[in-house]
């Protein structure tokens, strides 16, 4: 007699944010019926202020008018929708024009561990766009994976944990290095060393040498645990796509000319140039800061690099014979993922109700008095740090409001034992990135789901949430392993940080 094969009961993706907004509902009604509350300590006006920060209770009349009132405008503001809504459109017409195809083709021949670790340097030097790297780095590699003959699942896998992991360094800083950096600055100054000024360039050295550590550790990583634990997809080459060398010559042609162009426009100082440049006080923020036509833009910027380049290409090898082909392959990617964006709607009203109710707010404060409570110093306190930072993560996927809560008692706190700020901003970035890898709150994690349920093509491999932090776990758990090894390491030996930057006084 044949045995029949249980079927494994797992929870979809959508009933799983569901379970989580009802979790959410009964914490905040809890916690407001106990009246559990937390001392929040703000840095307002160049000034510590202490308030009380209380739990909003999700199931009262307000409650239910804020649910009722911000359906649509939390779908409005959650930014992440229209990030992948655009990143589709490019990658569709890359792929339908066979753009894409004939540049990555040639990546089959180079070695899949070196491939791996590309992807991983790739990953975490993309820190520097910020959230755009996911939207635009998550697509490319899945098709750089697919066009070499390797898993795309585990292309997508691998670089969503370059990005996040690698978000605190990178081989250059980003606006939210400074955004952060002022934080910092501000919460030393006020309560321990007046005169201390944070300098950028402070986490040079150790940001170059985790970036590569991460890279080529995580390389080993990623084949000896990840690997292993990710499913092929049959993913059937288009053989209908033609590889033409004459129309990849025109494009890259066109490619250059407008990188020439938007070159000049972010270069400041010579005639009619810098227009896409926003104010700051550095190149870097004036680049990458919230007011920077730049920064503000580079979706659209390569989505139309993008469309030129594989109209070129798709018309010049006859991939596109029209107008009207070339308007139904801008939407070839959107095949089947319709349940994606029913997804990233009850996504939108969970973060909304969750930040509604200051649960992740409250239990972040506690953990921060937890911190400054205990009698630790040295070792035991910066392994503290780094531990309730990924818990807040958890609850807080943003840096800078992590940061806005913990930094005014965490700075002084960390400095009054021997501990540089620059060091315990460092430290806060690394534990940041290792958290956003465990919680399925943090929005790119369900943008992730979306390309990787794109690239399944088994019915018996269900993308779930929870299913794919299971794959992940283990080489996540090595990830932070080896974070915590290279901070460690760091603080022991006593390496410079940066010029003239050190971890301790």
């Amino acid at each position: 007699m044949k045995r029949k094969i249980k079927e494994k009961k797992m929870l979809g993706p959508v009933i799983a944010i569901i379970l989580l907004t009802m979790i959410t509902i009964g914490l905040s009604t809890t916690f407001s019926l106990l009246e559990i509350d937390a001392e929040k300590t703000e840095i307002v006006r160049d000034s510590l202020e202490t308030s009380l920060v209380t739990v909003n209770n999700i199931l009262t009349k307000e409650g239910i008018i804020y649910v009722l009132n911000n359906v649509v405008k939390n779908l409005q503001v959650f930014e992440p929708l229209f990030l992948l809504i655009i990143s589709l459109i490019t990658i569709s017409i890359g792929e339908a024009s066979g753009l894409f195809k004939s540049i990555f083709y040639p990546f089959r021949k180079i070695n899949s561990k070196f491939l791996t670790f590309l992807t991983l340097l790739v990953g975490v030097s993309g820190s520097i766009l910020g959230d755009y790297s996911y939207v635009i780095l998550l697509p490319l590699v899945a098709i750089l994976y697919k066009y070499t003959g390797k898993k795309p699942l585990l292309g997508i896998m691998t670089v969503f944990i370059g990005i996040t992991m690698g978000y605190g360094t990178g081989l250059l800083y980003n606006n939210e290095e400074i955004v952060l950096a002022k934080l910092t600055e501000t919460a030393a100054s006020l309560d321990v060393d007046k005169n201390f000024i944070y300098l950028l360039k402070s986490n040079m050295y150790i940001m170059f040498a985790s970036t590569f550590i991460l890279s080529v550790v995580g390389t080993f990583i990623i084949h000896s645990v990840l690997e292993k634990r990710v499913p092929k997809s049959n993913i059937q080459d288009d053989e209908n796509i033609i590889i033409s060398k004459k129309a990849l010559y025109y494009s890259n042609l066109a490619f250059f000319l407008m990188i020439i162009i938007l070159t000049y426009m972010i270069i400041p100082g010579l005639k009619g140039s810098g227009f896409l440049l926003g104010e700051g006080n550095s190149y870097i923020e004036r680049l990458m800061g919230n007011n920077s036509p730049f920064k503000n833009g580079l979706p659209l910027i390569f989505l139309l690099i993008v469309m030129i380049c594989g109209f070129i290409y798709g018309k010049i090898s006859g991939n596109i014979k029209n107008s009207t082909q070339y308007s139904v392959g801008l939407s070839k990617n959107f095949e089947g993922l319709g349940y994606v964006f029913v997804l990233l709607f009850f996504t939108s009203q969970f973060i909304g109700i969750l930040e509604w109710t200051n649960l992740g707010e409250v239990i972040s404060c506690k953990l921060v008095t937890l911190l400054t409570s205990l009698p630790f110093s040295g070792i035991p306190l910066v392994a503290m740090f780094f531990l309730i930072v990924i818990l807040m993560s958890i609850l807080v996927p943003s840096a800078v409001t992590k940061w806005t809560i913990a930094s005014p008692l965490t700075v002084p706190l960390l400095m009054r034992s021997n501990i540089t700020p620059n060091f315990s901003q460092f430290i806060f970035r690394a534990a940041d990135g290792v958290g956003k890898c465990f919680t399925p709150i943090y929005p790119y994690y369900i943008i992730m789901l979306a390309f990787l349920e794109k690239y399944n093509t088994k019915e018996n491999n269900k993308i779930t949430v929870f299913g794919t932090f299971r794959i992940m776990m283990p080489a996540l758990l090595l990830f932070a392993g080896l974070w915590i090894l290279i901070i460690m390491g760091w603080y022991i030996v006593g390496l410079s940080l940066g010029p003239e930057t050190f971890s301790t006084y």
